[in-house]
């Protein structure tokens, strides 16, 4: 019998991602940190479908990079040196299947280095434009110690204004866990107006 922490954030997110990806979908890792994310988007993607990630870091660049290769997978992805928030540059709105983001730190990097509030937000803003009908968006919000505050709070004040008339948005906090718990969030564009 699999035990409450089993039902971590990411989990959560990656049985989401699971039933929602599949072969020949176009996908965007926003935030590709070590790659793991990029990775499993890959695995569910095949040979027909491919994934794009961001990362302003170029320690998550070659990280990602080199798990890909390790993997055989780096065909069917490619890893940009770039601000998730100019990821309307690449795609045409309504093409993209799923987007994922952890908002916080790059994991064993430095902890002074970490997403914003204002590129985040414009981020999901132009994700949103590119996903097409039925397509989803996850975020994970990661917070703590000295940083992660602000851009939490201006996040869960930011997502009740999405127009539920084309989104829903369902937010899954740990209510009972200590110490910040990681937030998981899904948005689904589920409607033209």
């Amino acid at each position: 019998m699999r035990g409450m922490n089993s039902f971590s954030a990411l989990n959560i997110i990656n049985r989401i991602i699971d039933e929602s990806v599949g072969e020949g979908d176009i996908c965007i890792d926003a935030t590709a940190g070590r790659g793991n994310d990029t990775l499993h988007l890959c695995r569910l993607v095949g040979d027909t479908g491919h994934v794009t990630a961001f990362d302003i870091q170029q320690d998550a660049v070659d990280s990602t990079t080199e798990l890909l290769k390790q993997h055989g997978m780096a065909h069917r992805a490619d890893v940009r040196l770039q601000s998730h928030s100019e990821m309307d540059s690449l795609f045409e709105e309504g093409t993209v299947s799923f987007i994922t983001f952890n908002f916080g730190w790059l994991p064993k990097g430095d902890h002074n280095i970490f997403t914003k509030k204002d590129t985040s937000i414009q981020a999901i803003e132009k994700g949103l434009k590119l996903l097409k009908n039925g397509g989803m968006m996850s975020l994970i919000i990661y917070y703590g110690r000295e940083t992660g505050f602000e851009e939490r709070d201006a996040l869960l004040e930011y997502l009740p204004t999405l127009d539920s008339r084309l989104y829903t948005v369902i937010e899954m906090p740990f209510v009972n866990r200590q110490n910040c718990p990681p937030i998981p969030i899904i948005i689904i564009k589920d409607k033209y107006i």
